[in-house]
């Protein structure tokens, strides 16, 4: 294993904040999992385990341990006429993930296209865009505890995946880390999703509506709405959707007749964070180093040397404004260290 000390973490983190970590161990692969182990080097000590840092913001230096798990690896482990379950490994970026399985035409996340950070993360926030969850496609999840030496295996259900959350928010956060995700994903599919959002727009202006053209549209909304982390430091979406009842969406859609909303089941619906957002007056808000994009209201961005604590507070008075106009609670989305 790679062990560094005093390590800057602005370029480990897509909202580019400046903060130091005390240590930082790059883990290139299981053996490296092993040795930590038996180093005890966790031991009494906080410790934090960091991918992509597309999810994350940064409140202060850390004085504990990040650990960045790096290995990559895609392994077919079955395939048959109509299936194939793939073995992706947490250090594997996410969107290389997608555009393999696409261009290998295994269905099922194509609409995920695009989405920041790493595998290993993926499965934490049951990442999902454009109507699609990654539990739809999850087989099994293998994860390692880091203070115990112990490999596991989670079926599915063991996951416990909700919206924008998993049991390694919960109960599995504090000492394990994903090692890998096995995904079942479709060999031939028609079962395409385009109902979402503008995607069936977008896929207007292709002949043929197949994993390719899906794609490609995900990432032009994508890429025409979102900031570029290289660019503006930001984690995408900062809020949940949030998921009201029923009653509340119709009172909500009774007053505001362009108020997005989505069904859940008969008695919740989900409405967007991003209109809530907008219409109490927050897109495109700049004040100092920090602010809202000026073309998605649900991307709290960083301009410049923004502290994590300037993000916070920004977020804080958001959510203020939302639940004083509409009644309704926004969650933050990022995992905050």
């Amino acid at each position: 294993m790679k062990l560094y000390e005093n390590i800057s973490l602005k370029h480990y983190n897509t909202f580019g904040i400046e903060a130091i970590a005390q240590n930082f161990i790059e883990i290139t692969n299981y053996s490296d999992l092993i040795e930590i182990f038996k180093s005890h080097i966790l031991q009494n000590k906080n410790f934090f385990i960091l991918g992509g840092g597309s999810n994350v913001l940064i409140t202060d230096d850390y004085n504990g341990v990040v650990l960045h798990p790096t290995f990559k690896g895609i392994e077919i482990k079955e395939k048959t006429d109509v299936v194939v379950l793939l073995k992706v490994y947490a250090g594997e970026v996410w969107d290389d993930f997608v555009d393999f399985c696409v261009k290998n035409n295994f269905g099922g996340i194509e609409n995920l296209s695009f989405i920041p950070g790493n595998c290993g993360a993926a499965p934490v926030q049951n990442i999902g865009a454009f109507g699609v969850e990654i539990k739809d496609c999850i087989e099994s999840v293998e994860i390692f505890n880091l203070l115990t030496g112990k490999f596991i295996t989670l079926s599915n259900p063991e996951c416990n995946f909700g919206y924008r959350t998993s049991v390694f928010k919960n109960e599995y956060k504090k000492n394990w880390l994903i090692v890998s995700t096995t995904y079942k994903l479709p060999k031939v599919s028609h079962n395409y999703k385009t109902h979402y959002g503008n995607l069936n727009d977008e896929l207007k202006k292709y002949e043929d509506i197949n994993l390719q053209s899906i794609r490609q549209s995900v990432i032009n909304i994508r890429t025409s709405k979102l900031p570029n982390p290289k660019e503006i430091g930001n984690a995408g979406s900062f809020f949940k959707n949030p998921i009201v009842t029923t009653e509340k969406a119709s009172e909500l859609k009774n007053k505001y007749q362009d108020a997005p909303v989505y069904p859940i089941s008969d008695t919740e619906k989900k409405l967007a964070a991003g209109w809530l957002i907008e219409k109490s007056g927050w897109k495109g808000f700049k004040n100092g180093n920090v602010g809202v994009h000026s073309k998605q209201a649900l991307v709290l961005v960083n301009y410049g040397n923004a502290k994590g604590n300037e993000i916070i507070d920004l977020s804080e008075k958001i959510k203020e404004s939302v639940f004083e106009k509409f009644g309704v609670k926004l969650e933050t989305e990022v995992n905050l260290l």
